[in-house]
């Protein structure tokens, strides 16, 4: 496995695999790197001939300059998992690499892009897009992959990939979870002791509205959600909306759509850590 930090290096690598006839998989992360990741990039070494990691933390992406500076940094271990895992190459690049001049393009996908995480955290999804299709620049991946925990943004990644003309195939990875419940996430590191006993409730919750959802309107269905993970204490609901899974729009009734999707969002201990999860109702 090689590690690469400048992108003409990695397109001259990537050249020479290309006159070999292999296909790319690209798995962007950003660090921090766990099983939830390390299942994307097994799934890329099984598809492609060549594997690229990217891990670069975006600060285009982060609206919370707090939020980019506990973001956990952790290089040196990540390339340990990925070796373990089968890529050939991990992209490290620094930030004057990626942004050699300020990125001002903008991108909005509404309604994909303006709801939920869109308007809770303004600019995030245009930070996403400003990375992503700049990786899909430099790699020219026929695969890409991501993790079905950051739901809504596969959503605006598929916007993107048609804005932008892109040949690359999306590929969605499924949730992974500890034995407890949580998803797999980077900032589960950043959880005490205690915060972290308390933040399976969350999925808890999640799991057993599917149940209640059969006899109980979606209105009940999302107070009983909400009510208990704030029952919780340390657990405070941000937003937790019931939504069909392609518009990424609310439902007001189960029979609106053939395909209903919960997307939370939870703080979790004093600092607090904010957490995401979904559930699938129907489809």
């Amino acid at each position: 496995m090689k590690v690469i930090n400048k992108i003409v290096d990695l397109q001259n690598e990537l050249f020479d695999r290309r006159k070999e006839g292999k296909e790319i998989g690209l798995v962007p992360t950003m660090g921090a790197l766990h099983e939830g990741h390390a299942s994307l990039v097994k799934r890329s070494v099984e598809e492609n001939g060549v594997t690229v990691v990217s891990v670069f933390l975006n600060p285009t992406q982060f609206n919370d300059k707090g939020d980019l500076e506990r973001y956990p940094r952790t290089l040196d271990a990540d390339c340990k998992l990925l070796e373990a895992c089968g890529a050939d190459y991990v992209f490290a690049p620094s930030v004057e690499e990626m942004y050699p001049t300020p990125d001002t393009r903008h991108f909005e996908f509404p309604p994909v892009s303006t709801v939920m995480e869109g308007a809770k955290r303004p600019g995030h999804f245009n930070g996403v897009c400003q990375v992503v299709s700049r990786l899909f620049f430099i790699v020219h991946p026929n695969r890409a992959y991501f993790g079905e925990k950051d739901w809504q943004q596969i959503a605006v990644i598929k916007q993107l990939v048609k804005y932008i003309n892109s040949d690359v195939q999306i590929v969605e990875c499924p949730i992974i979870r500890d034995e407890d419940g949580l998803a797999k996430s980077s900032r589960n590191t950043l959880l005490t002791a205690d915060e972290r006993a308390i933040a399976p409730n969350i999925y808890k919750a999640l799991k057993a509205s599917v149940e209640f959802a059969k006899n109980h309107t979606v209105q009940e269905t999302h107070d009983k959600v909400v009510s208990d993970i704030n029952a919780v204490e340390g657990l405070e609901v941000e937003y937790f909306q019931i939504v069909d899974g392609d518009s990424l729009q609310d439902v007001a009734s189960w029979e609106d759509s053939a395909y209903v999707v919960g997307c939370i969002t939870v703080y979790c201990g004093k600092t607090p850590i904010r957490l995401i999860d979904h559930i699938k109702y129907k489809g």
